[in-house]
Order: C-alpha cells, then structure tokens, then sequence
C-alpha cells in the first residue's frame, strides 16, 4: 500500500451544507422572475367588435309584419319596404320610438298633420247638476207640550203653505191649566194693586204669560184671554214661513210629544244645484263663478245662479267634489231631484290648442306625434287642460308652430312602439357579445 493510493477506508465528506446552499440560490432566482412578472404591464385586451346589425324589412299596411329580407307580405302581398337602423334614434317618451315615414307611405294610410296654434281657451266648464232643497229654507214644526191633535187644517205633502196659516190644532191639559194660571195671575194683580204686593203680582202675572209665549202661544189668543177671561181648549199651529209641506208626520187623533215632528215647510222660492267638480277642473270653480243652468222641464230657458260654495273635502270614491249653486225658483220650476245641464262661466286666456284627436292616450302619460320633416315624426309627452268642443288646450310638451300628427296616428303610434321594442330587444343581444378567441 502507497501513499498516492486512495484509501477506501476514510469516510466521505458530509453533503448538508452543499444541499442548503443550491436552495437558497433556487429561491433567489424564483423570487426575481416573479418580481419581474409583476412589474411588466397587463396585455391589452383587444376590443370586441360590435355585431353589425342588420337591415329590417316591414309591411307599410300591416306593421306586425317584419323580417329580415326583402320580400312581400304574406297578408296584402305588398312589397315589403327597409326600416330605418333599429336603436338608431329615441325619444324621450318611454316605449315610443321617433320614425321616419316616406310620403308614398304617409299618403297610403291618410296620415294627415296639423299646425299647433294659440288661441282663445274658454273658461267654461260643463257638468250635470240635481237640484236640491236649500237646507237654510227647511223649517220644522214641534210642540212644546204635549197633547192630541183635534184638527188637520193642512193634510197632504207638497200643499203651499203661507206664512201664519194654520196647519193644525190640539188639545193639551198642560195648555188649559197653563191659561187658568195666566188668570189667576191677572186677578191676583188687580186685587194687589195699589197695595204694598202691588209688584209682587206684576211679577206673577209676567212668568204666566211668558211661559205662554214659550209654547208658542201666539200674542193675539194670549191678548184674547186676558180681554175675554176665556179659556181655549185647544192651541192652534201655525206656519212659521211660507212655502211647501215637505213631510207631514201628524193625523186626527193624533198623540204629540216634544219629540215629534208633525210637519216640515220647505221654502223653495231658492234652490241649490249640487255639481260634481273633478280634481283636475277644481282649481276653475270659484265661489261666485256665475252659471247657467239648463232643464228638460223648461226647454229653451236657461236659470241664472252663482256658486255659493265648494266643498273642502273630496269624495274618495268618485274623486270629485261637489260645487253649491243657488237658483232663484221663484214660480217652483225647479223641483228637488231634478237634474240638468250646468254651465260654469269662468274668465278665459290664451292657450295653445289641437284637435282632440292628436292626444294618444298612453296609459300613464299623454303623447303627440310631432312632424320634424323629411318624413321624420318624434313623439312627446304632453300635458291636456280645458276641453273646448273638438279641440284641447295644451299647456306644457308642445309650441305654436309645430306640426301635429291628427289623422292615422293610431298606426304610427304602433310603429313607434314596435321599433321601441325592437330597439330594446337590440340593445340587450348588444350587451351579451361573444368572446373572442384569444379571451379562451
């Protein structure tokens, strides 16, 4: 054995530490790659191209009919015509879409247009109205006593009545001991008269005759007693106003407490006619807003009157609330319950004016088709006041000027709503694209 010669019996190096070292350069280089990846910038992502979209044909008779190319309808078998690009252009009304419709077309389905003008709007307002009872004229007759009815002077509903005419008579003990006391009184005055008590029976003979007064005893039968000595067996009603019977609750033989209410008197020499005022027309009626009213009973006469009053309150269920007008009904005429046509007569102004028959009807808003040119009719939204015969008063979407669809606007109002629709459904395959190929 040399000394050159490795020995294999010498054990070999430890190989820990080498180990450690390769690891931690490994980490070192990982940690600078990724650092170096998180500073570069993201690619940018290319846009997606929009989806051209394509040109759609319609029927100009039957606008349900829509396809995609041209051809004829399968309806009139008229030749189908391009639409203008869905989505290309809207309105401020919702669910309706401006369009352009050709002259061909326009003169095809009578579309006819008119120029908004101002104009003198009439503040007038017409509405029914029933007469009713002027419940400050409606007087009814008690008794203070108690008694039994001895005789009718005024037997039927609806009797004219005048002011102090009797309606009945009655027998009442109360009445009969009440006279003698009144007697009684007026001898024990005379007796004291000139004596010490001489105020005393003055005082007496007082209370007597106002508690006569009090049952309503009329002056003269009290001034009769007193002159005659005569007691009366029964006390006699009389009307306390002229007028009408309007409810009679009494007969012959009858027994009458205070409770009762043998008679009613209605003075209808003045009436009121109540009139239903709807909430939008509420601002117009006006407490002495002058009115005409009109009835089939009198034909070609018309009764002058004035709103006396409007109620505060208004009917949940109608919506509408009710506007007092007092009439003169001086030869009755007017009867309760009737009903009749009610003019109110408010001040005019100037207003811009379109035929009736340009107002659409939405549902929850009011639209017009107004003619921009070229074929081009943009809807708006418009607010209505007054109706004056065939036209209505517009007060705020529209100016002078401007030029309004009247004739065959039902049908474009419907290709409005179809492109409006078609735009919606448009816009929401717009907002799903496909993915390109390099976003996978």
């Amino acid at each position: 054995m040399t000394l050159d010669q490795p020995s294999f019996d010498q054990p070999a190096p430890p190989r820990a530490p080498r180990l450690r070292t390769l690891g931690l350069v490994a980490l070192g280089l990982i940690a600078g790659i990724g650092g170096t990846l998180l500073l570069r910038p993201a690619p940018k992502r290319e846009p997606v191209a929009a989806a051209p979209k394509k040109q759609m044909f319609q029927c100009p008779m039957h606008l349900q009919i829509i396809q995609d190319h041209p051809g004829a309808c399968p309806i009139c078998g008229m030749d189908l015509v391009p639409m203008e690009e869905v989505g290309a252009s809207g309105s401020g009304v919702e669910g309706h879409a401006a369009i352009t419709i050709d002259p061909a077309r326009q003169q095809l389905i009578g579309l006819r247009t008119e120029t908004v003008a101002e104009a003198a709007v009439s503040g007038e307002l017409r509405a029914l109205g029933r007469v009713a009872v002027d419940e400050t004229r409606v007087r009814k007759v008690t008794v203070k006593v108690e008694g039994f009815v001895e005789r009718l002077f005024v037997d039927f509903v609806g009797k004219p009545v005048a002011k102090g005419q009797p309606l009945f008579s009655y027998y009442s003990p109360e009445f009969v001991a009440a006279q003698r006391e009144y007697l009684l009184a007026l001898k024990t005055q005379k007796a004291l008269a000139g004596g010490s008590l001489q105020g005393s029976g003055g005082d007496l003979l007082e209370a007597a005759r106002r508690r006569l007064s009090l049952w309503d005893v009329p002056k003269e039968a009290i001034d009769h007693l007193e002159k005659t000595g005569e007691v009366q067996k029964t006390l006699t009603l009389r009307s306390p106003m002229s007028g009408v019977v309007t409810a009679k609750g009494v007969v012959e033989g009858a027994r009458l407490t205070p409770a009762d209410i043998p008679f009613e008197i209605t003075d209808l020499s003045r009436v009121w006619v109540l009139v239903d005022i709807y909430e939008a027309e509420l601002a117009r009626a006006k407490v002495g807003m002058p009115a005409e009213l009109t009835v089939q009973a009198s034909p070609g006469k018309a009764f002058k009157g004035r709103i006396a009053f409007v109620d505060p309150v208004m009917d949940p269920k109608t919506r509408t609330a009710k506007a007092r007008v007092e009439f003169a009904n001086p030869g009755g005429e007017l009867k309760p319950e009737m009903f009749g046509d009610v003019l109110l007569k408010g001040p005019g102004r100037k207003g811009l004016i379109v035929p009736l028959d340009a107002v659409l009807d939405a549902g929850t808003a009011k639209v017009v088709f107004v003619a921009l040119g070229e074929g081009k009719f943009e809807p708006r939204e418009v607010t209505t006041g007054t109706t004056v015969g065939e036209r209505v008063e517009i007060r705020s979407g529209l100016q002078a000027g401007d030029a309004v669809v009247v004739r065959a606007n039902f049908l474009v109002d419907s290709e409005s709503r179809l492109k409006a629709a078609l735009a919606q459904m448009s816009q929401k395959g717009d907002s799903h694209p496909t993915p390109s190929a390099h976003q996978h």
